[in-house]
């Protein structure tokens, strides 16, 4: 009775069993109770995933959306939580988050043997519900092109994803909702695909809400005629900012590379100073990281790097 290793109570009581019969034997086999009325088979790997699978089992009405959507389709994430939107929005579960929405056919895709939202309603249904750092962090991932992990903790492994949508079809899915929308859509201008990881976005808005508006990915050249690419530059400055993922370094030569290029970026002639920042230092401490981009530009142009900004702040779609 068991579907991708899922059963559903309900199934087995239509077939006759009783419930403390079934209960019984489950538990002498080792099935996993996954809540909601549903159970895993002996084996099979309990993660997200087989969570949501039950889930819509059990309310075959249920979409996934929100942030399960975006991790099933490996756009990076500050947090994941199992969502589903509910169209008829009647029904509720205690384990996971129910929005009530109206879903457009179009707006619904299989994917993994799962009913979820497109990326586009993904993206929409994030930035209308915010929060506005998760939100533009999703966006970021969706419209580059990123290394992504993918299967469980212990046997994860990174591939590379092509870009999942443009700027303009996310704008589109946004145009056809009314409830805060113009919010949503001043949350979208803060987008930037040329980002590179979560870390950098943070960090990019960290600088946007103080008034520090740098170039991404501007071009640079090395005394040699490479051309480098840091992930932030204020050019009228000089002051390049560099942010290093959680797994940045994955072997000695990588860390070889990465110092070379550090070393030759601060010997470029548009740059006259470079900073480096962890991605703990963005998320745990960004108050600091913004002091110290503030003294550097403070000591490049002679002040107190008040109201020092790049190319200025970003302009609606």
């Amino acid at each position: 009775m068991a579907v991708g290793g899922v059963l559903v109570t309900a199934w087995a009581l239509g077939k006759g069993w009783s419930r403390s019969g079934l209960y019984r034997c489950l538990k002498e086999e080792g099935w996993t109770a996954l809540g909601e009325g549903a159970w895993a088979e002996p084996g099979v790997g309990v993660d997200l995933r087989t969570r949501l699978r039950a889930v819509q089992f059990a309310a075959p009405g249920f979409v996934v959306s929100h942030r399960a959507a975006a991790w099933l389709w490996r756009i990076e994430l500050l947090r994941v939580e199992a969502e589903f939107t509910d169209p008829e929005g009647v029904r509720k579960r205690k384990s996971v988050r129910v929005h009530r929405s109206a879903l457009p056919a179009g707006d619904v895709v299989e994917r993994d043997g799962l009913r979820i939202t497109s990326v586009d309603r993904t993206l929409a249904d994030l930035l209308l519900s915010g929060p506005r750092d998760e939100a533009v962090v999703a966006v970021d991932s969706a419209l580059a092109r990123r290394s992504v992990g993918v299967g469980d903790r212990e046997r994860e492994r990174r591939i590379r994803r092509a870009p999942l949508t443009r700027l303009d079809t996310v704008a589109t899915a946004l145009g056809q909702r009314r409830r805060g929308a113009v919010r949503a859509r001043e949350w979208l201008a803060l987008a930037d695909p040329a980002c590179g990881s979560p870390a950098e976005t943070m960090a990019r808005l960290r600088m946007y809400d103080a008034g520090l508006y740098p170039e991404t990915q501007a071009e640079v050249v090395t005394f040699t005629g490479r051309v480098l690419r840091p992930d932030f530059l204020f050019r009228a400055q000089g002051v390049a900012v560099e942010i290093e993922g959680y797994a940045y370094h994955g072997s000695r030569e990588d860390h070889r590379r990465d110092v070379a290029r550090f070393n030759d970026l601060q010997q470029c002639a548009e740059v006259r100073g470079a900073l480096r920042f962890t991605a703990e230092q963005v998320f745990h401490a960004p108050g600091a990281m913004i002091a110290t981009i503030r003294r550097a530009l403070g000591t490049m142009t002679g002040g107190g790097g008040a109201g020092v900004t790049g190319g200025g702040p970003p302009c609606l779609p």
